[in-house]
């Protein structure tokens, strides 16, 4: 009897985990694909970066106080900015897709546009895991201080629309930790389900970790800097600068976004795909 029901179980198993595979196929989504998307997603975060150093801090943007003279409010420029901006593509449907978090969920308000069939690639229970909270204070309180120059030029409108660009870029792409867990989850289903149910955080992250993979990608999005950021001129050679140049050589530091990605984008990315494996078997 123990052994049938042994065999049983196993067989449970290999049902779930071809199942699982088969609907991972149906809807398109492997490591190759989730490999496609982060990478075209650097350029966004790159360009997103760029246009944002085009303008200095502009502290009164974020002051809390700049706005409250009368009106009431007790929230930043930024704030009421991203907030009424993610109303306006609420209702034109954005945040149908699941790759698509805002930063004000409870403020959204129901969508105008006509439903679209997106594919469902991730696990319900899990689909919820985010990190935008996190995302918003680093940003805002440690990305850009680096970013930015120090000086007011009191275009705040169009400044918090760029930052409001580097947030949607960020979150989609830490975010998007949820399908490469997904993904790395259907490959080696037996092993991640053993740890999850033992919640062994600290081997989820180890399993899931490639230190190798991890410095490609940094020397990448570094090298895009590099590329993106280049004073491109008519006359005489395109000015890349060089090891030894100083930050304004390019219009966005490279060395920055090498130091986003290690510090904050991996790490981040990775929390969430731990966070969804938690929920993997709810």
């Amino acid at each position: 009897m123990a052994v049938a029901m042994i065999l049983s179980y196993r067989y449970l198993l290999i049902c779930s985990a071809t199942l699982a595979l088969l609907l991972q196929l149906c809807s398109g989504l492997s490591l190759d694909t989730v490999r496609e998307f982060l990478t075209r997603e650097e350029d966004t975060v790159v360009f997103g970066l760029i246009e944002r150093a085009k303008y200095p801090r502009n502290t009164p943007a974020y002051d809390p106080g700049y706005l409250a003279g009368g009106h009431g409010h007790n929230a930043s420029f930024a704030e009421m900015f991203v907030r009424e901006s993610e109303a306006v593509h609420a209702k034109a449907g954005r945040y149908q897709s699941l790759q698509e978090i805002p930063f004000f969920p409870f403020r959204v308000p129901f969508t105008l546009a006509p439903p679209y069939n997106f594919t469902t690639e991730l696990y319900s229970a899990a689909a919820f895991v985010n990190v935008n909270d996190a995302i918003w204070s680093t940003y805002f309180n440690q990305l850009l201080p680096l970013l930015a120059k120090n000086s007011d030029d009191g275009n705040y409108a169009a400044t918090v629309a760029s930052d409001l660009v580097c947030l949607q870029a960020l979150s989609r792409r830490i975010n998007y930790g949820r399908y490469v867990a997904e993904v790395k989850f259907i490959g080696d289903q037996q092993n991640y389900t053993t740890l999850i149910r033992n919640k062994d955080t600290d081997a989820l992250m180890k399993l899931l970790t490639s230190e190798a993979q991890e410095d490609v990608v940094k020397r990448r999005v570094q090298k895009k800097a590099m590329v993106f950021g280049q004073n491109v001129t008519l006359d005489g050679p395109v000015e890349t600068g060089n090891s030894n140049s100083s930050q304004t050589s390019f219009k966005v530091d490279p060395s920055l976004v090498y130091e986003l990605y290690d510090k904050w984008v991996i790490p981040l990315t990775k929390q969430v795909e731990v966070e969804y494996l938690l929920h993997r078997l709810d």
